[in-house]
């Protein structure tokens, strides 16, 4: 009798996780981050170590940053838990030994979820740049 109550038990914890994790799903779909859908232009500017820029202007269909960088192929990374490390932009790969690393920023301020995240529209201006030490 003592084993089917604790067979119980577990079934309705389990039962419990899938509704909490159900419920954090709905909720990330609802709240989370979304692009814009049809053709908009956004301008990035990359900005190197010595102060030199290149400004690019895109036109695309992509709804988030990672799909209009990589259509114009200006980022390679690799992939995490959190979607993709950028480590390479415009054929320029930072030195992790030198503690270099991409920030990415909108209007100056940093963005607050990753490339593959990052919802783009029509006329947003992103700037990539190089920095040395954490």
């Amino acid at each position: 009798m003592e084993q089917k109550k604790t067979g119980k038990k577990v079934w309705w914890a389990v039962l419990g996780l899938i509704i909490v994790v159900a419920a954090l799903v709905g909720v990330y779909l609802v709240f989370g981050p979304k692009g814009t859908a049809g053709e908009k232009t956004i301008t990035v500017d990359v900005v190197l170590l010595d102060g030199s820029d290149t400004q690019t202007t895109i036109t695309t269909d992509a709804e988030f940053l990672r799909g209009a960088l990589e259509q114009e192929n200006m980022i390679e990374g690799t992939e995490s838990d959190y979607g993709l490390y950028v480590t390479t932009v415009n054929g320029v790969t930072a030195d992790e030994s030198k503690e270099q690393w991409w920030s990415f920023t909108k209007g100056g301020e940093f963005l607050e979820t990753g490339v593959d995240s990052t919802p783009i529209a029509d006329g947003d201006a992103f700037e990539i740049t190089l920095v040395e030490g954490y």
